[in-house]
């Protein structure tokens, strides 16, 4: 049985708080290391989240249609937060770490994948443990794995694919296996090659083929 929508609130703000209790202990040359994500570093990353809270879907998709991608105008508010004192960053995250964001058609489960995936993407380069709870996890596959998981996975890459978890049980999609951790599904699914070490199956050649050609 998946979260229930207070539920998911709640495992939200738990995760923008670990994110801001993680770059409060970083320091200047940890912050400015790349992250997982595409020309960001560690903290834009977090940047990035408190910009998901305070602008949301509406000054993006605003922003969107002035400069002619959705992709440029995430980028560019994440841009402008990351441009805040980190300690400043980090007491902004923390003061509206509780707001709830459920963006119309995809509700709370899309800043949940949000969150999750950002977690890995600060966690992983860094070189700490990434073990989010499995449960939630796989509720914010329910969102990737779904029929239009709206800025995160292109059309066509999970086509023909099935993904199995091995630590829930929870089958997405039907096609040819990838099984692994629900944590290791997520970000290969979110079009991150880190944790593919921690998958296989019959699928796994073509998913890692569909997230390089990307």
């Amino acid at each position: 049985m998946g979260l229930d929508r207070q539920a998911v609130f709640v495992a939200v703000e738990q995760e923008r708080l670990a994110i801001a209790a993680l770059l409060d202990e970083l320091d200047g040359p940890q912050l400015s290391s790349p992250s997982l994500c595409a020309s960001w570093d560690i903290k834009t990353v977090g940047a990035h989240v408190l910009s998901t809270i305070v602008d949301g879907l509406p000054v993006f998709l605003g922003l969107a249609v002035r400069r002619g991608s959705l992709a440029l105008a995430i980028n560019e508010r994440a841009t402008k937060h990351a441009q805040l004192p980190s300690a400043e960053l980090v007491d902004r995250l923390r003061a509206t770490a509780s707001r709830p964001v459920s963006p119309p058609l995809f509700g709370p489960r899309d800043p949940l994948a949000d969150v999750l995936v950002h977690s890995g993407d600060i966690r992983i380069p860094l070189g700490l443990p990434y073990d989010p709870n499995p449960s939630v996890t796989s509720f914010a596959l329910d969102f990737l794995a779904g029929p239009w998981p709206f800025g995160f996975v292109p059309l066509g890459r999970l086509r023909g694919l099935s993904l199995h978890a091995t630590d829930v049980d929870r089958v997405w999609r039907t096609g040819r296996e990838v099984k692994g951790p629900a944590a290791a599904l997520m970000m290969a699914v979110a079009g991150r090659t880190v944790l593919l070490d921690q998958l296989d199956g019959p699928g796994l050649p073509l998913l890692r083929s569909r997230i390089l050609g990307d």
